[in-house]
């Protein structure tokens, strides 16, 4: 599928209740527990995506289900980027990036003057890592409750 443009995608909160939402997140820490040392699995999964102060979104394309992600609220105007994942036959399209500017739009919309996100250091979180500092993120100090080491690093932006 060709690269599409970031109005090609509806993007809207989602209650965490439809079958290929959920299968998308199952599928989502099935590769970070396959990819990550254990005690390394910082994704959430549906429960605690629907805890108070996280905003789950959906991006769809004609219905089809092609990115999720959330904004969890940190306090002191922070908030942090959870549950990025792109669909397989979305993957290299756009939708990761459209999902990646909404929570951003979204973040600064509700006063928020700053965004992080926890990684991991494999392979597979090359591609997402050229999308964060595509559009601001940098590394930076540990916070929250992770650790910086030889495998976790963090990015923030300055909104």
């Amino acid at each position: 599928m060709a690269r599409l443009p970031r109005e090609a995608f509806a993007i809207t909160p989602d209650p965490l209740e439809a079958p290929d939402v959920l299968a998308l997140l199952e599928r989502h820490l099935a590769e970070m527990h396959r990819c990550s040392p254990a005690c390394k699995v910082h994704a959430l999964d549906a429960t605690r995506l629907k805890e108070p102060g996280v905003t789950f979104f959906a991006a769809r394309r004609d219905g089809e289900l092609a990115a999720v992600g959330a904004l969890k609220r940190l306090g002191d105007r922070q908030g942090e980027i959870k549950s990025m994942r792109a669909a397989d036959a979305y993957r290299g399209t756009g939708a990761g990036e459209a999902i990646l500017l909404h929570l951003i739009d979204t973040a600064r919309a509700q006063g928020l003057t700053w965004l992080g996100l926890e990684t991991g250091q494999h392979e597979v979180f090359e591609p997402a890592h050229r999308l964060y500092a595509k559009h601001g993120f940098a590394p930076c100090e540990a916070y929250a409750d992770y650790v910086i080491d030889d495998f976790s690093i963090c990015m923030g932006l300055s909104l």
